[in-house]
């Protein structure tokens, strides 16, 4: 069985919504960041990152959202979350998760997690000031050279579409309104009503 760790309201659930929609055999754990549990050694044992998600399989962990998503693409075949039999297409696919990663990402993380980066406060203030721009530019973006549709891919479903679900999820909280990437917010409407999806996010809202 697959463990993965996870906490609510992070990209971990691009993760849990992949091994759902894939039929995997898994489990979730859930850590209380309130509580620091990302930092407690138990868990720095599994994932010395201290973050989330980690996937814990047979042969060891599994950390980095672009990385499980492609392992569970590439041991859960017959759910077809990736493009495993054409090389190009497998590279855009992972192309785009790793955009999410390395630029979407740390824009919002700038926003609501600056301290990562610098002691002074006007510093933090002054990355929380730009990052829902920053974002902005990551969506228009996306919205206008990077999202085919229906799907991030076209026709096909890939992993890519939880991933970019879970992060277009973060736009409310840099007060920034969905509505103005109309092919995104067809596709966080159209992954809201996918059954795996709803499953996923009704055990998110269960009590940690």
């Amino acid at each position: 069985m697959l463990t993965l760790y996870s906490a609510p309201r992070t990209c971990a659930l691009a993760s849990h919504i992949a091994l759902e929609q894939a039929g995997a055999h898994y489990e979730v754990v859930r850590l209380d960041f309130r509580a620091n549990a990302q930092r407690e050694p138990d868990y720095l044992a599994i994932n010395p990152k201290g973050r989330v998600p980690a996937l814990v399989t047979e042969r060891g962990v599994i950390t980095e959202t672009p990385a499980i998503l492609t392992f569970i693409a590439q041991s859960h075949p017959q759910a077809r979350l990736a493009p495993l039999d054409d090389a190009f297409a497998f590279a855009q696919v992972q192309a785009f998760a790793s955009f999410l990663c390395a630029t979407v990402h740390p824009a919002h993380a700038h926003g609501v997690r600056g301290y990562r980066w610098a002691d002074d406060p006007a510093a933090i203030e002054e990355m929380k000031r730009k990052a829902p721009q920053v974002m902005s530019d990551c969506f228009d973006l996306i919205e206008r050279d990077m999202l085919a549709g229906p799907w991030v891919m076209g026709e096909a479903y890939s992993f890519c579409d939880p991933y970019l679900f879970t992060i277009a999820g973060w736009l409310e909280g840099h007060r920034l309104d969905i509505a103005r990437w109309p092919k995104t917010a067809d596709h966080f409407d159209r992954m809201s009503e996918n059954p795996a999806v709803r499953r996923v996010l009704a055990s998110h809202t269960a009590p940690v």
